[in-house]
């Protein structure tokens, strides 16, 4: 992404730009007047000669620094005129604003979005080396240019999530409610995805688990729960482009007595994500990750502790719409020995732990989803048939929360959401939780299986 830094013009710059921008003609005889659009820019062009053409240019017809005074303002006025017709024209913006809020698809107009991280694919268990892949037909790109539409879709969503994740690094801080740090997030994720309707969007609610909860945790409305220092904070959101998820997830700490257990937690997703590949058999990426995790020892208070992973909390593949779309990948070994395939998208997750190393349902529930299976199921209830067609209009297949029902404006739905969960049609996902006391820390990315090599779609400049 190329940056803007604007800097201060010069006098002398500000008295010869009018004369630069009045050569329009020299510009429009080198245009084509066959190509389209091509008089809607000359139009543009003598229109801004008008505005950036100073008034009475002669000094002798009044004060020199005024008039300096009037070209600056002048030249302000035509660059947010030109900004504005970029943006027109499908030209591409500078650069992202501060706060962000310039949507991906108009930072990158041509629809060429930035790559993850390419990697090779890992040689097998037998020692055969995968350079196969990318030689031969292979390595021309058209398998990998068949899906080209949908690597795209990913990498859209992850660029989102890209700046919207530094953008909340620069604010979150002890004292702030969860539902402030929630809702900012979501604001900003929501204006650089370009919310669509199930087009674009948000693919599941903010997890902001605190200390001994891992995951599934976002606030219901009314929660009073603040971040404070000692807070051991798991930020997990998605974005979707089309129904592709970016699952990605990072810990927040601000005391540096937990760095070796985020570090601990870090090495092993990158272990995780370094083994994961084509044929790759889930149980053996499992071994690796638990292999790193308990290799680390954290000291916390005065105590030591082996980092544990948790064994009931799993990676996962991504499908279209369905965040779990049937493969787990687990993070200790004797799992199953399923391999992963080309093509496919998936969550490399993993979570540390100082306590038991497993989690429990606990804590009041605010994540739900639609069953992905089921089927035409029939519901007396007036309000809970209106509640699934909310429900189906506004999140389909993907995961929502409560606070996401409040902002539609829905009220009193709590009996409705038990009864369509009674009925199997949705399914709710509670905090899970490790011991009281304990701190558990997650890191996450998407990684695609393409044809030649392995993208981590969501890696950034930060981790």
């Amino acid at each position: 992404m190329r940056h803007f830094v604007p800097r201060s013009l010069t006098m002398a710059e500000l008295q010869v730009e009018p004369q630069l921008l009045n050569g329009g003609d020299l510009m429009e005889e080198r245009e084509d007047p066959r190509a389209p659009g091509t008089v809607k820019k000359k139009r543009r062009k003598k229109k801004r000669n008008k505005i950036t053409t100073p008034a009475g240019t002669n000094e002798a017809e009044g004060d020199g620094e005024a008039r300096g005074v009037a070209d600056v303002t002048k030249q302000l006025e035509q660059q947010t005129v030109e900004d504005k017709e970029r943006e027109e024209d499908g030209e591409e913006v500078k650069g992202q604003t501060d706060p962000p809020s310039i949507p991906i698809c108009e930072l990158y107009p041509s629809g060429d979005f930035p790559k993850g991280e390419e990697c090779e694919y890992p040689p097998s268990k037998d020692g055969r080396s995968a350079a196969w892949r990318t030689t031969s037909e292979r390595e021309s790109g058209a398998l990998d240019m068949a899906n080209e539409e949908m690597w795209s879709d990913f990498r859209e969503a992850a660029e989102a999530h890209r700046h919207v994740r530094t953008y909340v690094r620069s604010w979150i801080k002890p004292g702030m409610t969860m539902i402030d740090i929630c809702e900012k997030l979501e604001d900003c994720s929501r204006r650089l995805i370009k919310e669509n309707g199930l087009k674009a969007g948000l693919a599941f609610p903010t997890g902001c688990s605190i200390n001994h909860c891992a995951a599934h945790y976002t606030p219901n409305a009314g929660d009073p729960t603040v971040l404070r220092y000692d807070d051991v904070c798991k930020i997990d959101f998605g974005t979707h482009i089309n129904g592709r998820i970016i699952d990605c997830a990072f810990t927040v700490t601000f005391n540096p007595k937990y760095d070796r257990l985020l570090e601990a937690v870090r090495d092993a997703t990158n272990t995780g994500i370094k083994f994961a590949g084509i044929d790759v058999r889930l149980c053996d990426v499992g071994e690796t990750i638990q292999e790193v995790m308990e290799s680390y020892e954290v000291e916390i208070d005065g105590k030591t502790y082996q980092v544990k992973p948790i064994r009931n909390l799993n990676g996962h593949s991504i499908g279209q719409y369905r965040i779990h779309s049937g493969k787990t990948v687990p993070i200790v070994k004797g799992g199953e020995a399923t391999r992963m395939e080309e093509g496919e998208a998936y969550a490399i997750e993993t979570f540390g732990s100082t306590g038991r190393g497993a989690v429990h349902d606990d804590m009041e529930c605010s994540h739900y989803m639609k069953n992905f299976n089921v089927g035409h199921v029939p519901i007396r209830l007036p309000r809970a048939k209106h509640l699934l067609n909310v429900i189906n209009e506004n999140f389909s297949t993907l995961a929502f929360c409560r606070r996401w029902l409040d902002r539609l404006g829905e009220s009193k739905y709590l009996m409705a959401l038990k009864n369509l969960c009674d009925l199997g049609l949705i399914d709710p996902y509670p905090p899970l939780c490790d011991i009281k006391g304990s701190y558990t820390a997650q890191y996450e990315h998407t990684i695609l299986l393409r044809p030649t090599y392995k993208e981590v779609v969501s890696r950034g400049d930060d981790y």
